[in-house]
């Protein structure tokens, strides 16, 4: 087999609960490589039940980057991200001919891939302003806002992350013009080439993983992990999917078993946008995680011939 003369970005992603860690593992022992993490909750420390993390074992297994590696107390974005990353990259690429990435965050794959868009600098105070209001009024109000002036942006999976709400609002406010009208730019170069894989399965086959995986945390204690960080709750790790549903039980806002269903339907609607995002970038080559052979042999394929 000759010697690859590029270096390869593997990137795997898909919807959550669908299979990624355990397939990457195995992808990255049999390429001999390492494994970068592109998933925006798995960056913090503290949190580790309710962002499904690699299991302690499966991190010695194979070397992961970007685990652990931020405090819920500080803000890490995309754009931090992507420069890091490629920082990160360079030093991988030295040793290896390819990396895998993975994850579930689009925002976090699109940056580390393409770059981000220029957006406009936001008026000032408005940030903080809108920070206050999702605060005192909730993520729905101002998803509900947002789904007023920027349908499009409405569609992709950022549509749940307050953070991404609220930076979509600000360039609304501050521009005139809705996020989306922005994500027509030209792609950053970059110094490797990109596989992009998707991962998916059967709804019906995903949705019963997925509330399975939600029946695991909670045995788990993901109610006792979110009740130890609620001073922290109003930090964008803490107010997704798997975490806001808890704090809605903490406050007595519904009973334990409502708490349950609410959980497992936001899953569910947390995945389907994350695939309505990938499946619109277009240029993904997509795999049910048990054609893992067929898998591995696409990437060897564009690998080397």
């Amino acid at each position: 087999m000759p010697n690859v003369t590029d270096k390869y970005l593997i990137v795997v992603a898909g919807p959550t609960a669908v299979g990624k860690t355990s397939l990457c593992l195995q992808l990255a022992k049999d390429l001999n490589t390492e494994i970068v993490s592109a998933d925006s909750r798995q960056f913090y420390q503290e949190l580790t039940i309710g962002t499904a993390k690699p299991t302690r074992e499966e991190l010695q297994q194979v070397r992961h980057h970007f685990i652990n590696t931020q405090s819920i107390a500080n803000l890490y974005s995309a754009g931090d991200f992507e420069r890091d990353a490629l920082t990160q990259l360079d030093k991988i690429f030295a040793r290896k001919d390819c990396v895998v990435v993975t994850g579930g965050s689009g925002l976090y794959i699109k940056a580390l891939c393409e770059g981000l868009d220029f957006l406009p600098q936001p008026e000032a105070g408005l940030r903080e302003e809108l920070s206050r209001r999702l605060r005192e009024d909730g993520l729905d109000f101002l998803q509900a806002e947002l789904q007023r002036v920027d349908p499009l942006f409405a569609q992709t999976s950022e549509f749940c992350n307050p953070q991404r709400v609220v930076r979509a609002l600000e360039v609304y406010y501050s521009s005139g013009l809705p996020m989306s009208s922005f994500h027509s730019q030209a792609k950053a170069e970059r110094p490797f080439r990109q596989l992009l894989i998707g991962l998916d399965r059967d709804r019906t086959e995903l949705y019963q993983r997925i509330e399975a995986r939600m029946d695991q945390m909670l045995a788990d204690g993901l109610v006792e992990e979110a009740r130890q960080f609620q001073a922290y709750r109003a930090q964008n790790a803490l107010q997704t999917v798997g975490y806001k549903e808890v704090y809605g039980f903490l406050d007595g806002n519904y009973d334990y078993q409502e708490m349950v269903r609410i959980l497992k339907q936001n899953s569910r609607r947390y995945a389907k946008r994350q695939l309505t995002w990938f499946r619109h970038q277009g240029n993904y080559t997509w795999f049910h995680p048990d054609q893992y052979q067929e898998l591995k042999q696409y990437i060897l394929d564009q690998m080397y011939t």
